[in-house]
C-alpha cells in the first residue's frame, strides 16, 4: 500500500523485569524472569508481575496520591519515550500531539478499594473518596498523561482486551496518516494485579497459574502449563511520520509496515484459530509482504492449555509453505500477562533484534507440549538469526478480538 510512512522513534517502558528498554532486553536475553508472589485480597498469595519504576521521577507526591497506579505507569512511560526520542515539547503546538493508549480494563482497582474501605465503616458513603470518578473513567490513563505533559490534543484509551497494546500503535499510525496529529504517544498500559477481581475471575475459569516457584509459573508451550500470571506494566512509543522524524534527526527503531484487526465472533473466551490465521495473513498482506519475509513471530500465548495450542495451529497454518520457518518466541514467559500492555511490551522486547540479530527465547519450557511443537520455536536459550528484517507481533483478547502488527527494519 502506498501510504505515508510511519516510524517508531522512542520507547518508554516499565515491565516486571525492567524499567527501560536496555534493561528489559538484557533480562530477556539472560533468561531473567520478573515474576514474584503477592498477597491478593481474600485469596492469599499468587504469582504476579509487579513493576519497580519510580513514579516520583515525573510526578509530585500529591499527583501520585490523587491519581491512579496505571496513570503513574502511563506518565512514566510517556516521559521516558519522549526522552528516548530526544523530542522537546516546548514550543510545539500541543493540540497536534495525540495520546492513544490500549487498555484491557480500567476502574476496577479504584472501585474495589473504595468498597473495601467503606466496608470497614458499615458502608457509610461519607468515607468514599471524591477522587473516585476521575480515577475510574476509561480515559483516565491517557488523561493523566495529557495533564502531566500539558498536551491538549486527543487523549484517550482504546479498549481492546488483551489485543489493546497493538491497537494503540495501529490507531496512532492511522491518525498520523489522516493528518489528525503530528506526533503520537501510543502503546498499552495495565494495573491488573491491583484488583482481586481479575485473579478471582481467572481462578473461576481454571486459568490462574500456580507453581511452587513463581518465576516458573508463566510457561507457554510447556506441557505442565496451567494458566495465566497476571502482571502490570506499560510501554509507550513516540510514533511519527517519517518526514517529521528525519527533520529532527530521530533514531528510528522500525517502521510500521502493516496490521490487521478482526474478530472471532464465536466465543467470549475460547480463541478461534481460523480467525487468528486470517488476522496474521491479512497483516502480512497489508505490509506488502509474503510469509517468506517474516523473520520473528512474537506469540500472544498466555500459558493456558487450550489458548497456546490454538495459536500454534494458526501460526503453523500461515507459515506451512516455508522451507525454513521464522523464529517464534514468547515474552509472557518472563513477565506474565500484562493485559492491555502486553502487545506493546512484547514488541519492544524484540525491536533490538533489528540491530543485534538475536532472538530472545521463551523460558520455562521443561517439556514441550507436542501440540505446540511447531517449526521455529525458540525456547530456553537465545538464537542468532541470519536476518531480521520483519517482526510480526500477535495480540489476541477476550470476546474474540485479534490484532497483528508487522514492523519492518527501517531503510531510507
Amino acid at each position: 500500500m502506498k501510504q505515508t510512512r510511519i516510524v517508531i522513534t522512542g520507547v518508554g517502558l516499565t515491565a516486571p523485569n525492567g524499567n527501560s528498554l536496555p534493561e528489559f532486553r538484557k533480562n530477556l536475553l539472560n533468561g531473567v524472569s520478573g515474576i514474584t508472589e503477592i498477597d491478593v485480597r481474600f485469596m492469599g498469595r499468587h504469582p504476579a508481575g509487579m513493576c519497580t519504576f519510580d513514579p516520583l521521577k515525573y510526578q509530585k507526591k500529591k499527583d501520585v496520591r490523587i491519581g491512579t497506579r496505571v496513570g503513574s505507569i502511563s506518565i512514566y512511560c510517556a516521559q521516558e519515550a519522549l526522552a528516548d526520542c530526544g523530542l522537546k515539547l516546548d514550543g510545539r503546538d500541543m493540540s497536534r500531539v495525540g495520546i492513544y493508549l490500549g487498555i484491557t480494563e480500567h476502574g476496577n482497582v479504584e472501585t474495589e478499594n473504595e468498597v473495601y474501605n467503606i466496608s470497614q465503616f458499615k458502608y457509610d458513603t461519607k468515607f468514599w473518596t471524591h477522587h473516585h470518578n476521575p480515577r475510574t473513567v476509561a480515559n483516565n490513563p491517557a488523561g493523566e498523561v495529557s495533564m502531566n505533559l500539558g498536551i491538549t490534543g486527543p487523549a484517550y484509551t482504546i479498549g481492546a482486551a488483551c489485543a489493546a497494546g497493538n491497537m494503540g500503535l495501529i490507531h496512532a499510525a492511522q491518525m498520523l496518516r489522516l493528518g489528525e496529529v503530528d506526533l503520537a504517544l501510543a502503546g498499552g498500559v495495565s494495573e491488573s494485579p491491583q484488583t482481586f477481581g481479575i485473579f478471582a475471575g481467572f481462578k473461576s475459569q481454571n486459568a490462574l497459574a500456580a507453581h511452587a516457584d513463581p518465576t516458573k509459573a508463566s510457561r507457554p508451550f510447556d506441557l505442565a502449563r496451567n494458566g495465566i500470571v497476571i502482571s502490570e506494566g506499560g510501554c509507550i512509543y513516540t510514533i511519527e511520520r517519517l518526514a517529521d522524524a528525519l527533520k529532527h534527526g530521530a533514531k528510528i527503531y522500525g517502521e510500521i509496515a502493516g496490521y490487521c484487526v478482526n474478530s472471532d465472533a464465536t466465543d467470549a473466551v475460547l480463541p478461534n484459530p481460523e480467525r487468528q490465521t486470517e488476522c496474521v495473513r491479512q497483516a502480512i498482506a497489508s505490509a506488502g509482504m509474503t510469509v517468506e519475509d517474516i523473520d520473528i513471530v512474537n506469540t500472544h500465548a498466555t500459558s493456558t492449555p487450550q489458548g497456546d495450542i490454538q495459536e500454534c495451529v494458526a501460526i503453523a497454518e500461515v507459515f506451512k509453505s516455508r522451507s525454513t520457518p521464522p523464529h517464534i518466541n514468547n515474552t509472557k514467559s518472563f513477565i506474565g500477562h500484562a493485559m492491555g500492555a502486553a502487545g506493546a511490551l512484547e514488541l519492544a522486547g524484540n525491536l533490538p533484534s533489528f540491530a543485534d540479530l538475536v532472538v530472545h527465547p521463551t523460558i520455562n519450557v521443561d517439556e514441550l507440549d507436542p501440540q505446540c511443537d511447531i517449526p521455529g520455536l525458540v525456547f530456553n536459550q537465545p538464537r542468532t538469526a541470519k536476518r531480521v528484517d520483519a517482526i510480526l507481533n500477535n495480540s489476541f483478547g477476550m470476546l474474540g478480538i485479534n490484532s497483528t502488527l508487522v514492523i519492518k527494519r527501517f531503510v531510507a
